[in-house]
């Protein structure tokens, strides 16, 4: 099973669209334990610099980038649950990504699609495939193959 508690998403912004908040938050409550952390939108070196002060040294660090790496859920889930015992924290830019050196810096990039999508959806997104990972890991009947 995957320890939500050793997850965490800094996220640059705020949701502003009140039915991805709602989405978020339905996620969230199924999934406690996740922390999702904002950061105020601003240059991409001072929101780095952010991102670098709230990381902890033992967590790897893995962005969010449409350059990253593509997973079906199945495979994400089999890939978080490798890594199950460590602390991860997740990084989602805002309007014009994240930084060189925090991309630099990720263990990992993830692509949730080859589509572009605004930082929200992206958010909404990604706290659904983590419960989706959770429930595949337990075998759970919410993933249909």
């Amino acid at each position: 099973m995957l320890n939500i508690s050793h997850y965490k998403i800094i996220a640059i912004g705020k949701v502003k669209k009140k039915w991805i908040q709602s989405g978020i938050d339905i996620y969230l409550n199924r999934l406690p334990g996740l922390k999702i952390i904002e950061i105020k939108d601003s240059t991409q070196k001072k929101e780095g610099i952010a991102i670098k002060e709230i990381l902890n040294k033992n967590e790897i660090l893995i962005t969010l980038n449409e350059n990253g790496q593509s997973f079906t859920s199945k495979e994400l889930a089999i890939k978080l649950q490798k890594s199950q015992h460590q602390n991860i924290t997740f990084a989602i830019g805002g309007a014009t990504g994240l930084s060189p050196a925090i991309n630099s810096a990720a263990s990992w990039k993830l692509s949730l699609s080859q589509l572009t999508f605004p930082h929200e959806i992206a958010r909404l997104l990604l706290v659904e495939q983590l419960y989706r990972a959770r429930t595949i890991a337990q075998g759970g009947p919410y993933h249909k193959e």
